[in-house]
């Protein structure tokens, strides 16, 4: 029933680290498609994330997109255009700011989109502006099927936040230890809520895949076997276990998680696939739209 659907294997860490480092109910994040795990993480249903790709009437955006949000849960729901939620959560940031609110916004920003006008203009109002907000490099190696030697000549992204004039707020972490990932977030979330201005920081990690299931035999031509064996050693999942062991986690105990966890997907993909036949009526396209037709067609005649 689905066509292709976009993975976060091999960078689940760069999304679950940073989003436990944040307060449920206060805080927002708006992930980027990859970043999917960050709703199930602030409470959506997996059901519900399911039911999005089926494009339901009681999927979150009651079917109008597949890419995955709830604003109840602080999830904002993303769009396709790369960057673009940068300045975004940087007006939400600015709204924390004018009320003096103690709560910080997250973006994750991908290696290629770091080079679109949206993201460069976002981050540098929100350095001028010293918003709550965090930005996440997420330096996955790879932009849809450009390398990240292709389009970007510095070696990495570890100078990238001085030349905002971030400093305090700037860090590389590793993107595949989600330790790492949160103990990072946490010191930049407890630095915006003291009002120190907004962070950058730079996740190091690799697309473990295609940009999208359809294109697999791409990604395996775009880099060397070698490169993906080596990136496969340090998965994040495996390296966490490999953690729980050493303090104290016993062996049947981290199988009984993995046989709840597997049931618990196997029960939401049940539950969504009830949803096929509850199609949203064409009708509801005009809900939550918000222009005002008859200006535009007024200024259209005149």
């Amino acid at each position: 029933m689905i066509s292709k659907a976009w993975l976060g294997t091999g960078e689940e860490a760069t999304t679950v680290g940073p989003v436990h480092a944040l307060e449920r109910g206060r805080d927002i994040v708006a992930p980027m498609i990859r970043n999917a795990a960050a709703c199930c993480e602030l409470g959506l249903p997996v059901a519900d994330m399911l039911r999005a790709y089926l494009g339901s009437d009681d999927s979150p955006s009651r079917g109008r997109d597949l890419h995955v949000g709830a604003w109840a849960q602080g999830v904002l729901q993303p769009i396709s255009h790369v960057g673009d939620m940068v300045p975004v959560i940087a007006g939400i940031g600015l709204t924390f700011k004018l009320r003096a609110e103690p709560r910080v916004a997250l973006t994750w920003v991908g290696d290629g989109s770091t080079k679109t006008a949206a993201a460069h203009e976002g981050t540098n109002f929100a350095a001028v502006q010293k918003l709550p907000v965090i930005f996440i490099v997420q330096n996955n190696q790879v932009a849809l099927g450009t390398r990240l030697e292709q389009h970007h000549l510095a070696h990495d992204f570890h100078d990238w936040a001085a030349s905002y004039g971030i400093t305090g707020g700037a860090g590389a972490f590793d993107g595949n230890n989600v330790l790492d990932a949160y103990a990072a977030t946490k010191l930049a979330a407890d630095r915006c809520r003291r009002g120190e201005g907004p962070a950058l920081l730079v996740a190091e990690t690799f697309r473990m895949g295609g940009h999208a299931t359809h294109d697999e035999r791409e990604a395996r031509e775009t880099f060397p076997d070698d490169l993906f064996k080596t990136w496969g050693k340090r998965d994040p999942i495996g390296l966490y276990e490999e953690y729980l062991k050493e303090d104290g986690v016993g062996e049947s105990r981290l199988q009984e998680i993995e046989v709840t966890v597997t049931a618990e997907v196997d029960r939401s993909a049940e539950e969504a696939v009830r949803s096929r036949d509850r199609m949203p009526a064409g009708q509801s396209a005009l809900d939550g739209v918000y222009a005002d037709n008859s200006r535009a067609h007024s200024r259209v005649s005149s």
